[in-house]
């Protein structure tokens, strides 16, 4: 096998193009995960039945089906019902939506694991039930999950190739539209998986130590 680095020069245009679209949709998709998360967590609260059974069917079904089936069903069956967004849209939302349901048990472990004299004494100051939940439970709940928050990031990372599914082109997009174009295979895809690898990796030993800071 012969390693030619004129088709990486060549494909390095096309792998910025696709290193943006990757962190566009791993950023908001993260934003959209992580506040989704938490809304799901505080409606799994609430005493109503009626709220927390159709919170905990959806989210079940959401986690429990795979997310590029889930990004077929947004992209291909939403235009049927006249609900049309762009392939990038559609991937952002699928992958947050995705992975809310994942955050969600994350928050729940968190608020959980606040102790309870926490909520005694808020009780005891007769704090609104308001000033409870943002002023004492979930600051230091949010303490305690941000590393597992940020693995869930890693993994949406290494999800995004999904999105070539529906036509984006993220970096194992252009990656393949590159290389079916030149019939340069070994190049683009080196490159990618040496790119995951340099984001990926140092991103999980900077939670490992976020997570011994966390915990003194």
């Amino acid at each position: 096998m012969n390693w030619d680095w004129g088709a990486v020069r060549d494909f390095m245009p096309h792998f910025w193009d696709g290193l943006l679209v990757t962190l566009q949709a791993l950023a908001l998709g993260s934003v959209i995960s992580f506040a989704l998360g938490l809304v799901w967590a505080l409606l799994m609260r609430t005493p109503t039945r009626w709220v927390r059974w159709p919170v905990g069917v959806v989210t079940e079904f959401i986690r429990n089906t795979p997310l590029l089936v889930q990004l077929f069903f947004l992209f291909y069956v939403l235009p049927e019902w006249n609900i049309t967004f762009s392939a990038l849209t559609t991937g952002v939302v699928a992958i947050g939506l995705h992975y809310s349901t994942y955050t969600m048990q994350v928050y729940r472990a968190g608020i959980e694991g606040v102790p309870a004299g926490q909520w005694e004494a808020a009780t005891a100051l007769n704090l609104p039930l308001r000033h409870t939940w943002t002023a004492v439970i979930l600051p230091q709940a949010i303490r305690r999950v941000v590393p597992a928050l940020g693995n869930y990031v890693i993994s949406m990372l290494k999800d995004t190739p999904m999105l070539m599914a529906i036509t984006v082109l993220e970096m194992l997009g252009e990656a393949r539209l590159y290389s079916q174009e030149h019939f340069q295979f070994t190049e683009p895809l080196t490159v990618i998986g040496v790119a995951f690898i340099l984001v990926s990796y140092p991103a999980s030993l900077l939670l490992r130590a976020l997570e011994r800071r966390l915990v003194r």
